[in-house]
């Protein structure tokens, strides 16, 4: 999936914020959660959303790259591990832990994560049908041909109408 599929999904900084708050009550009733861990990049944004409305002080990051251009996802690659003081919650499964990432998209970096926290409660803003079977709680689900601009990817360009060719 690259920025040139046919399907396109920009979301603001309102939406954004909207749809992370709104992961945030449904997170509500499955806690109570000791720790988040967010998958950097993507994570770390809806994480600090969630920490505020759960009030949820220790937050701790994974570090995983998958899109090496940011068009084509790649080999997955460790570049930060969870510490092992977070690790160790749950009698070492990840129970009482909240994993945190902006979209799943195939389910790789997610299914990465699992096996460092087996028993963890994972979630996203947004799910594509692939990886949606590795989250517990997501906000929308978007079809796994659309590519979705974040917003701290965009910039504030013109935008030509639908009807004159415009994707999205």
């Amino acid at each position: 999936m690259s920025p040139t599929s046919e399907k396109a999904f920009p979301v603001s900084w309102d939406q954004f914020h909207r749809d992370a708050r709104a992961l945030a009550w449904r997170l509500h009733g499955a806690g109570p959660f000791e720790a988040i861990v967010c998958i950097t990049r993507g994570g770390l944004v809806p994480a600090a959303v969630v920490a505020r409305e759960l009030e949820i002080r220790l937050i701790e990051t994974v570090c995983i790259a998958s899109y090496h251009d940011y068009q084509n996802q790649g080999e997955l690659i460790v570049l930060k591990e969870i510490d092992p003081k977070i690790r160790a919650l749950g009698d070492g499964s990840g129970a009482g832990v909240l994993v945190v990432d902006d979209l799943v998209d195939t389910g790789k970096t997610a299914r990465m994560v699992r096996q460092m926290l087996p028993k963890a409660h994972f979630a996203t803003v947004y799910a594509k049908p692939q990886g949606r079977p590795v989250v517990d709680t997501f906000v929308t689900e978007v079809s796994q041909d659309t590519w979705i601009y974040f917003p701290w990817d965009m910039g504030l360009t013109f935008q030509p109408p639908i009807r004159n060719g415009a994707s999205g």
